[in-house]
């Protein structure tokens, strides 16, 4: 047993069983990636993949069970090299976050100028992707640390930490009917023609749960992924806008208003972390300049309970 075994295994299972795939994933050959797999199961006594002829269908029983082993195994390893450059090069590294849009653009730029005057020797990697693609990067390791608003607290293999409550508003033309509204709410917005944001990102998910517990069916004319092509199309006349109010900067927008709505809509964002992953001291460090109740000792405390549970 080996190794690169380990790794085949592991990568047939991401690839879905295509065993081109895994070969491409890994750099070997199709023919060395069959022989691992069948030098493994002669080894172990049992058979770990259903074939049907020369193709890979999904996992048997015993199969199942070594999946999950090999997660573990794979991700100690990476763990003790992790461990080995934490006290042979503290302040170096590479430290890859992976997070929204909106998170990156409205919420980070202070933490991470902070944290590039702390560790200048450290490559910072910003990951831009849904909060569904987050949560594979995390999972298969390209990420260390996930941000987002959505997602992250649903996977069990993540320990997930509150970051900041945020709250969405509504933007109008100038001179719009709903300017003057006093206290905005949910009926009058859904007279409206609405735009937002797609499903799954930035909140829309909290956006459509208040409209659904006030048994209203908004008229949700257009979505997008960002704030600024909401806006753009807002300015337009299509619709009113509800976006993120931290992606409303008074003064870059003349034309528009951003009418207050945090009495309707709530969100709170998360970071999230690969539940028995070993984090560099400088990791701790971003997640504290994120949120400075997220302590190393806090942190380390839920991780460890996580592994002793997996256990």
């Amino acid at each position: 047993m080996n190794f690169q075994q380990l790794r085949i295994i592991r990568e047939t299972v991401r690839q879905n069983f295509n065993l081109t795939e895994v070969a491409n994933a890994l750099f070997t050959s199709q023919s060395g990636v069959s022989k691992h797999i069948k030098d493994l199961e002669d080894e172990l006594g049992v058979e770990l993949f259903v074939r049907k002829g020369k193709r890979l269908l999904g996992l048997t029983e015993p199969g199942q069970e070594l999946v999950g082993i090999v997660e573990r195994i794979l991700l100690d390893t990476q763990n003790i090299k992790k461990l080995g450059e934490q006290f042979s090069k503290r302040d170096q590294g590479q430290l890859s976050v992976a997070t929204t849009h909106t998170q990156a653009r409205y919420a980070l730029p202070k933490v991470v100028t902070q944290f590039k005057k702390q560790y200048p020797k450290v490559n910072l990697v910003l990951h831009e992707a849904s909060p569904k693609e987050i949560v594979s990067m995390l999972l298969d390791g390209t990420a260390d640390i996930g941000i987002a608003t959505e997602a992250l607290q649903d996977v069990p293999d993540l320990a997930a930490f509150p970051y900041y409550t945020w709250h969405h508003g509504v933007i109008v033309p100038a001179g719009h009917e709903l300017e003057n509204v006093k206290t905005l709410t949910l009926e009058q917005i859904a007279e409206q023609p609405i735009i937002t944001y797609h499903q799954g990102f930035t909140g829309r998910g909290r956006i459509d749960d208040a409209f659904t517990a006030a048994r209203l069916e908004p008229d949700i004319v257009m979505t997008a992924l960002d704030a600024d092509v909401i806006k753009a199309y807002v300015e337009l006349g299509l619709g009113v806008g509800i976006i993120a109010s931290m992606a409303f900067v008074t003064g870059n927008d003349p034309h528009l208003r951003l009418l207050d709505a945090r009495h309707l809509f709530v969100n709170t964002s998360r970071i999230a972390i690969r539940r028995g992953t070993y984090l560099r001291g400088y990791a701790h460090r971003f997640i504290e300049l994120c949120a400075p109740e997220l302590t190393e000792s806090i942190v380390r405390a839920e991780l460890d309970a996580s592994a002793v549970e997996a256990g």
